[in-house]
């Protein structure tokens, strides 16, 4: 299980472990109707603990043990401030999102590998206009001028976008030998793209692997209007902010995103052990339904602070 806890101002990781202190405290103070609506209360302002029990009818003593909880959790913070008597307790809210992930059941015996590639390390790539590049501080190259997916620069991309075509990665096929793979997956922050940003913007992003077409995945629209909490303060308000985290899988029953057959491609369909490299390519095709580009976000862009990770399990 893998917990990010997003700020306007930081992210917070908790990666997975067993036990998992952290994890397990965020979703025990989660796992209750009067702390949650403490914390809805907490989104408009900071509030003493008096007010609390005031807006929602609880005995001081009953508030005092719900905000123990939250506090314990990290998901509040609590200053001692003078009061008409003394001092009082400021409790305002610290996050604003709460991403929960959880990662498949795999057999106790499997093990993994996972690599993490920037998204500006493709090896090959084939883009039409609106089409772009920007590392975490300037754009690279020059808007819809797809000669600027090949300067030095792009490999510190950390969003790129383009309306149709392709980016292609190279990943080192480290499975041990003598191992036999069950599973592939592909983890990326991805969304449509429209002008600016339309968030009923559908369109068809396929990948291939090995050059196998291993399904399609339609984006709903290109998402903007409120900022990502990665994205850098210098990128503009209108333009898109953030995609969704989408998880393909390939086994050996077909392809899934999030979960759902998105085709019957199997993970013996991709003939993993026959090179020591994996192709990955991401794009949109001229004849699909849905043209509407893509935009790839990197690990200091958007929502989410992954680069394009590739897992394999392996028994």
């Amino acid at each position: 299980m893998e917990i990010t806890v997003i700020s306007h101002e930081k992210i917070l990781n908790v990666n997975a472990s067993t036990p998992n202190e952290r994890a397990l405290s965020v979703l025990k103070a989660l796992a209750s109707e009067w702390r949650l609506r403490i914390l809805q209360i907490l989104g408009t302002e900071s509030r003493s603990v008096n007010q609390l029990a005031h807006l929602l009818n609880i005995p001081v003593s009953t508030m005092a043990m719900h905000l123990k909880a939250l506090e314990e959790a990290e998901l509040i913070h609590t200053e001692l401030q003078p009061a008409s008597r003394g001092l009082q307790k400021l409790v305002s809210r610290r996050y604003e999102q709460v991403h929960v992930m959880l990662p498949p059941l795999e057999p106790s015996a499997a093990r993994a590998v996972e690599i993490s590639m920037p998204i500006g390390a493709y090896v090959h790539c084939e883009v039409t206009p609106t089409c772009g590049l920007a590392s975490e501080v300037a754009l690279i190259g020059m808007m819809d001028d797809p000669v600027s997916f090949f300067e030095p620069e792009r490999i510190n991309a950390q969003i790129l976008w383009f309306r149709q075509g392709f980016v292609e990665y190279l990943f080192p096929f480290r499975v041990p030998a003598g191992a036999s793979p069950i599973s592939l997956q592909l983890r990326m922050e991805i969304c449509s793209e429209a002008p600016t940003h339309n968030e009923n913007w559908p369109s068809d992003i396929t990948l291939w692997i090995n050059g196998v077409e291993v399904g399609t995945w339609t984006s709903p629209g290109d998402f903007g209007g409120t900022r990502g909490a990665l994205t850098p303060s210098w990128w503009l308000d209108v333009d898109s902010q953030f995609g969704l985290l989408k998880r393909w899988e390939v086994n050996g029953t077909g392809t899934f995103v999030d979960g759902i057959q998105v085709s019957e491609v199997k993970l013996q369909d991709l003939k993993l052990e026959m090179q020591p490299i994996i192709t990955v390519r991401l794009g949109v095709k001229p004849d699909a339904r849905h043209v509407g580009g893509l935009n790839l976000f990197g690990r200091k862009f958007g929502n989410y602070p992954e680069d394009l990770v590739l897992r394999i399990t392996y028994e």
